[in-house]
């Protein structure tokens, strides 16, 4: 039995009779263009390169490529025998994170000194995968946020998709630019299961200057709602140009080019009214850190469901789909020469078409 790790995706399915639906209108549209010329059967002469079919062929590779990508993305996964689940239930022991990334445009910025460093954002990914891999029996959830916040992924043990989510992160994902830690705060408090047995804790990773809300007493309730707030800043007090691409970078309504500085005072602050910690993400021990303060809260027993490597059916899927690819790029839509020796078809005067 086949099940799907985002079922959500299958719903792209739709794009494939839609794609093959727009074909037909334009085969339609390129018959009728032609009948104004005369009639297709002798205009046909003077075109004896195009083919009939392979049109066809093409479109239909087209079509089976697009559908193996969407099932690819939907992640299926097989179980040995058709009265199995999709996933072995294990009781196991954790407590549930929620992450907050700033993707702000000053994440863009170079999180040393130097502003050729590598980005504020990059180095977050880096900093959340390290924490992902430690989190093994915990539940995980990311919010995104700049001017507002935005789920980007409800709470889960799926720690695959987690990175899947992480890895796909811009600074393009929400439209309103600023940084409003406050509201992701908020969003964070929220998102939790309503499970009140679940020790709870919200991970802020961020370069440290909000504009947009008062961070501080969001952080205040969260704390009074028994959720740890942790904070992750990144960058450096000196601060760094915002780069925009061609050796260009971010300036204000003057002019001037725009400088952004790691504000720790105001993370600091954030961390202690929500009774978590502090970490610079510079340091070489930050995740060290942000997990040990973790594992200060108590876990809570709940029922995991767990899939084997066996049970993935991603590999072959994606072998599928490359085979594909490689195989459309040699089908092209004109008679092929070597063909034409053989005779598939015929039409009533006797003429091939390959």
């Amino acid at each position: 039995m086949i099940s799907f790790a985002n079922p959500i995706f299958l719903y792209l399915l739709l794009l494939v009779p839609a794609a093959a639906g727009i074909f037909l209108l334009a085969r339609f549209a390129r018959r009728r263009k032609i009948a104004k010329y005369g009639r297709p059967d002798v205009l046909a002469h003077l075109m004896p390169e195009m083919s009939k079919y392979m049109p066809w062929v093409k479109i239909s590779f087209a079509l089976v490529i697009l559908a193996v990508l969407v099932i690819l993305i939907a992640r299926p996964r097989a179980t040995g025998g058709l009265d199995d689940d999709a996933a072995e239930t294990k009781t196991t022991r954790g407590i549930e994170v929620m992450i907050c990334l700033d993707v702000s445009n000053s994440m863009l910025a170079s999180s040393t000194d130097d502003d050729r460093g590598l980005s504020r954002l990059q180095r977050a990914k880096h900093i959340l995968e390290k924490l992902i891999d430690k989190m093994t029996d915990d539940k995980v959830g990311l919010i995104v946020f700049a001017g507002d916040a935005y789920t980007q992924l409800p709470i889960t043990s799926d720690y695959i998709s987690a990175k899947m989510f992480l890895n796909g992160i811009t600074t393009d994902m929400v439209p309103t630019q600023g940084t409003a830690i406050g509201a992701a705060l908020d969003m964070a408090m929220n998102s939790f299961t309503p499970d009140d047995k679940f020790q709870k804790a919200i991970i802020v990773i961020t370069d440290g200057e909000n504009f947009e809300d008062n961070a501080v007493e969001a952080a205040k309730q969260a704390a009074n709602a028994g959720i740890q707030v942790d904070v992750i800043g990144l960058g450096t007090p000196r601060g760094a140009r915002i780069p925009l691409g061609n050796n260009r970078y971010m300036t204000d309504d003057t002019g001037n080019e725009v400088v952004t500085h790691l504000d720790e005072k105001t993370a600091q602050e954030i961390a202690h009214a929500g009774d978590g910690i502090y970490v610079n993400g510079a340091s070489s021990s930050a995740v060290t850190d942000i997990d040990t303060k973790l594992d200060t809260l108590s876990k809570t027993e709940y029922e995991r469901k767990t899939f084997s490597p066996q049970s993935e059916q991603f590999p072959i899927v994606a072998w599928i789909a490359l085979i594909l690819l490689v195989a459309d790029c040699f089908v092209v839509t004109r008679k092929i020469s070597w063909l034409k020796q053989y005779e598939f078809f015929s039409n009533k005067k006797g003429e091939q078409e390959k």
